[in-house]
C-alpha cells in the first residue's frame, strides 16, 4: 500500500500501541541527548510517504533532516546499493584503492563550484566534513584562527562544535571551545543586529571583519578561514543577500584567508541548484557536503582546491569514509538529480513558496517571514509582528498539530518551521501539506 500511497492517513491514536512499546524501550536504552520533537516511530517509507509501526501514513516534509533527497527507498538507489553490496561491502579507502572512489571524486569536481582542479576527502557525516575542512585550512595556511557566525550549525564533534553557535544546550557541559573561533552576526536582514534595512545597508555584517575584528581580536595574518553556510540551516533557514556572501569572498581573497562553505544541508539539489552558493555566484576554496549526497546512506565529502589539499600521507583519513555501497548510492543520487530532481526542486519549491506566502498573508500577525530557495523553506513565527519576539511555544504547538494530522515537519532557529521534503515531492502533496499547515496554525493559536 505504501508504494501507491500519496497522502497521509491516520488510523490509530498517536502514538499507537506498537509505537508506545518502542518508546518505552528507547527511553531505557538510548542516549537521552537525542532531540525528538514528537513520537513518530518509523517502519518504512516510499517517496515522500512514511509509515509508522502502527500503520499510520504521513507526508514527510523533512526527509530525515534533508537527507533523503531522492525520497525514501528510491527503487533505482536501492538497486544500485544491492548491486554494489553483492560485489563488496568494504575495503577501506585509507589503505586500498577502488574505482568507485575515483569515480565519485571526479564527478564532484565537475558539479561543485569553481573551474579549477580539486581533490576530495571522504567521511561519513557533515561534522566529519567540517572537521576535515578546518584541519586542511590550518595545514594549508599555517594559521589557527577562524571566523564563523552566530546561529550557525556545523556539527557537534568538538572541533565542529567550536564553529557551531546555534543553541547553548549544544555547548553546555563541554568547557571551552577547542578551536580559536570568533563569531559575528550572520546576514539576517529580518533581525539585523546593526538596525539597518537592505536599502541603507553597506554590508556591515561582512565589513565588521575588516573594520573591527582584524583591528582587535583576529589578526588577519593568523586567520585560516571564514566558515559560513550559504543558507543557515539549523539557524532558521535564513537566506542572506548575495552581497553579504560576496563580501566574505572578497575579504578572504584579499587577506590570504580561505573561504569554507558548509553545504551539508543546503547542497545536493535542495535549493534548485546543485549547491546553494551557486545562487550567489559564490566560489569557495573548500566545500563541505553530506546529508543528501547518498539518499540516506552515511557519506560526506570535503572538496577543496587541489593545491590546498596537498597534505602529507597520514595527515587525515577515515576507515569508513567513501564506503563503496554509499558511493553507489551517491552516484545514482547525482544521476537522478541531474535527470529530473533539481528541476523538480526548483519548480515544486516555487509552488510551495507561493502557497506559504498566501498562508503568511492570512496569519500576518504571527508569521514574520517566509524565506528559502527551492525545497529549503523556513516560516518564522513571532508573538508580535512589530517587536518580532519569537513565538517559540506557538511554533512547537504547530509542529505537533501537523504531526497529529499526518504531516511531518520540524523546527529550526528559535521559532521557525522548516520545509525540506524529498526532492521527488509533487504538487498534490504540496496542496495537502499547505491545507494541513493552515489547519494546524489555526488549532495551535486556539488550543
Amino acid at each position: 500500500m505504501i508504494a501507491t500511497a500519496r497522502l497521509p492517513e491516520i488510523k490509530t491514536e498517536l502514538p499507537g500501541p506498537k509505537a508506545r512499546e518502542i518508546l518505552e524501550k528507547d527511553h531505557r536504552y538510548i542516549s537521552p541527548s537525542y532531540t525528538r520533537p514528537f513520537p513518530f516511530v518509523m517502519k518504512r517509507g516510499s517517496g515522500a510517504i512514511v509509515e509508522d509501526v502502527d500503520g499510520n501514513l504521513f507526508l514527510d516534509f523533512n526527509a530525515g533532516v534533508a537527507v533523503c533527497s531522492t525520497g525514501h527507498s528510491h527503487p533505482e538507489v536501492v538497486e544500485a546499493i544491492n548491486k554494489q553490496a553483492a560485489e563488496f561491502l568494504h575495503i577501506g579507502s585509507a589503505d586500498y584503492y577502488y574505482p568507485q572512489l575515483v569515480e565519485l571524486a571526479e564527478k564532484l569536481e565537475q558539479i561543485t563550484p569553481g573551474d579549477f582542479p580539486k581533490r576530495v576527502h571522504f567521511g561519513n557525516s557533515g561534522a566529519e566534513a567540517v572537521e576535515t575542512a578546518v584541519k586542511l585550512a590550518m595545514y594549508a595556511t599555517g594559521r589557527s584562527r577562524f571566523i564563523a557566525f552566530y546561529n550557525a550549525f556545523h556539527g557537534r564533534t568538538l572541533g565542529a562544535l567550536s564553529l557551531t553557535a546555534s543553541k547553548s544546550t549544544q555547548r553546555r557541559g563541554f568547557i571551552r571551545q577547542l578551536l580559536d573561533v570568533t563569531h559575528i552576526p550572520y546576514g539576517n536582514c529580518l533581525r539585523c543586529p546593526y538596525k539597518l534595512t537592505p536599502e541603507i545597508c553597506d554590508v556591515e555584517c561582512g565589513r565588521v571583519i575588516e573594520d573591527l575584528l582584524f583591528k582587535t581580536t583576529v589578526p588577519r595574518q593568523e586567520c585560516a578561514a571564514i566558515v559560513v553556510e550559504p543558507i543557515q540551516g539549523e539557524g532558521g533557514y535564513v537566506v542572506p543577500q548575495k552581497r553579504f556572501l560576496q563580501s566574505l569572498r572578497r575579504i578572504a581573497s584579499e587577506n590570504g584567508i580561505l573561504l569554507i562553505v558548509d553545504e551539508v544541508q543546503s547542497g545536493m539539489g535542495r535549493t534548485g541548484k546543485f549547491f546553494a552558493c551557486q545562487h550567489f555566484d559564490l566560489v569557495p576554496d573548500i566545500v563541505c557536503i553530506a546529508k543528501g549526497i547518498a539518499s540516506g546512506l552515511p557519506l560526506s565529502a570535503t572538496v577543496a582546491r587541489a593545491d590546498l589539499m596537498d597534505w602529507h600521507v597520514g595527515a587525515h583519513a577515515s576507515t569508513f569514509g567513501g564506503n563503496p555501497v554509499a558511493i553507489a548510492a551517491a552516484m545514482k543520487t547525482i544521476e537522478l538529480l541531474e535527470r529530473e530532481l533539481i528541476e523538480n526542486a526548483a519548480d515544486v519549491g516555487d509552488y510551495l513558496m507561493r502557497g506559504l506566502q498566501k498562508i503568511k498573508d492570512k496569519y500576518e500577525d504571527c508569521i514574520a517571514e517566509v524565506r528559502g530557495l527551492g525545497l529549503m523553506i523556513g516560516v518564522e513565527f513571532v508573538e508580535d509582528i512589530h517587536t518580532l519576539k519569537p513565538a517559540v511555544e506557538l511554533r512547537d504547538r504547530i509542529e505537533l498539530e501537523c504531526f497529529k494530522r499526518g504531516l511531518i515537519l520540524i523546527g529550526c532557529g528559535e521559532s521557525a518551521i522548516r520545509f525540506s521534503p524529498p526532492l521527488v515531492v509533487e504538487r498534490d502533496q504540496v496542496d495537502c501539506t499547505l491545507a494541513i499547515f493552515d489547519e494546524a496554525i489555526a488549532a495551535a493559536r486556539n488550543p
